[in-house]
Formats: C-alpha cells, sequence, structure tokens
C-alpha cells in the first residue's frame, strides 16, 4: 500500500482538486467526501482512481469492504493530511476517494418516453446546485444540465449539498442553452421556464410530457436566450411578503408538481 505522510506533490494535486475548478477540468478527476456520495458513486459505476485511507487499525465493515473490493488502489495518507482534505475539524474520514469526472456529452441525457430535465441557468452557488441535483433525484427528474458561466457541480460543496445525486443522475454542464435545446427539439420537450411575472401558474403549466424545466440564476432569473426559448414561463403561486424564492427552493417546488402531474 502506498503511503504519503507529507505535503508532497500528489497530496498538492489532491488538494487542488478541493479548491481549483481549472484542476478538476484539466485532470478529470474530483475528490469525493462522505460515506454517502462515496457508496452511490460506486454504485453508479463512476471509474475510482484512488481511495485515500487514514491507516486505523480497525476500519468500519464500510471502509474495509470498499478496499477490499478492487475500485481503485488505496493509499495511506497521514490522518492530519486527510483532515485536511476532508475538511473535518473533528478528526479524519475513515477514506475519501478520487474518482472520474463524468461526461459532458448530451449524449448521456435520457432516452425516456416522457424525458424530465431541468436546466440551471447560470447557478453562482455550488451549494444551490447541489441541493436540486438532489431534488430532481429525489421527484423523478432524468437529469440536470448546469448552463451558462455557473458554479461547477463538481464542487466539493455541490457534491455535498448533492448528498451523491450527483452521481445516481446525470449531471451536465454547458456553455449555454444550444445543446440542450437542440435535445429537447429532438425529445418532442416542451420547455417551461419559471418567474415571478410567469404568465402560466404552476398547476397549469404542461410538466406531465417530455419537459425542459429551466430554473434561472439566483438574482437575475433566466437569461435572455432561455427566456425567448421558453414555450411557457411559470410561476409559482405564493402568499406572504416574499417576492421569490431561493432558486434550488423553487426547482424542488417545480419538480413536485411534476411528479404530482406526472401520478
Amino acid at each position: 500500500m502506498k503511503a504519503v505522510e507529507r505535503r508532497n506533490a500528489t497530496f498538492q494535486q489532491w488538494q487542488a482538486l478541493l479548491t481549483n475548478r481549472s484542476k478538476r477540468q484539466s485532470s478529470g478527476e474530483l475528490l469525493v467526501q462522505g460515506v454517502r456520495p462515496i457508496t452511490l458513486a460506486a454504485a453508479a459505476g463512476v471509474p475510482f482512481v484512488s481511495l485515500l485511507f487514514d491507516g486505523r487499525p480497525r476500519p468500519s465493515s464500510w471502509a474495509a469492504e470498499l478496499m477490499a473490493s478492487g475500485l481503485a488502489p488505496v493509499v495511506r495518507v497521514a490522518p492530519s493530511l486527510l483532515a485536511e482534505l476532508g475538511e473535518r475539524s473533528d478528526g479524519p474520514p475513515e477514506v475519501l476517494a478520487v474518482v472520474r469526472r463524468p461526461s459532458d456529452s448530451v449524449d448521456r441525457l435520457p432516452s425516456v418516453a416522457a424525458p424530465l430535465v431541468v436546466a440551471f441557468d447560470r447557478p453562482s452557488s455550488p451549494g444551490n446546485v447541489g441541493s436540486l441535483v438532489r431534488s430532481a433525484d429525489a421527484l423523478g427528474a432524468h437529469a440536470v444540465v448546469v448552463t451558462g458561466h455557473a458554479a461547477d457541480p463538481w464542487d466539493p460543496q455541490a457534491v455535498r449539498a448533492s448528498t451523491g445525486s450527483v452521481f445516481t443522475i446525470p449531471v451536465l454542464r454547458l456553455p449555454g442553452p444550444a445543446p440542450l435545446l437542440s435535445w429537447a427539439a429532438s425529445a418532442g420537450a416542451t420547455v417551461v421556464g419559471t418567474d415571478e411575472s410567469g404568465t402560466v401558474s404552476l398547476p397549469d403549466a404542461p410538466l406531465a410530457g417530455p419537459v425542459v424545466v429551466v430554473i434561472g440564476n439566483e438574482t437575475t432569473g433566466m437569461s435572455r436566450a432561455w427566456r425567448d426559448a421558453c414555450d411557457v414561463v411559470a410561476r409559482i403561486p405564493m402568499t406572504g411578503g416574499a417576492s421569490s424564492l431561493n432558486a434550488a427552493a423553487a426547482g424542488a417546488v417545480v419538480l413536485y408538481e411534476a411528479l404530482r402531474q406526472r401520478s
């Protein structure tokens, strides 16, 4: 078993995967923290590069089985260094994983009779991206596509917020709406935008068939390109003093309505 006991070049590469989006992009790898995200990544068949282990003499049954599975080489890492990589103040995690980042190809989008795809337009918060992916997974969406200049869905904060759902449904990053709109046209999907000034109340929006639901940026809403592409712009009925919802919360409401209609 290889060992990393100090801040050598290998450790610095792992550390860069936590903090440097460009390094994640160029290497095609990401660092995964947490039992559930690692377990879901393994179950989804995501290629593993390394398992980083703190070297404790009696690992849990989960860690022991994972390391014995042959998923990837195991590297023993000094506990203080592993605690840094795990971003933990209460001691090191047992295991972290370095995995290959899934592809951004639209070929990963679903081939089902009535696809439900969420487009998140230029989100600025990785936490919101992860939260929306988690809701999409829980409420029956088939994929999430992050478009435009946006937070990275493979940022550790996004992966944690998704509780691993980034590995259970396709999550793609695209530079703009065009590739997804081309896919939507071929799938016969209706593009339903969301905005507080929408002309259709959410319960009346057509969400039962093939559909792309567009959630806009947290501050500025949908871009002009997405707004122009929408077949329908729906609003969420609200009471009280709030004029809008957090983007991830709004997405969850829309997805629940889609699930209701599809049921």
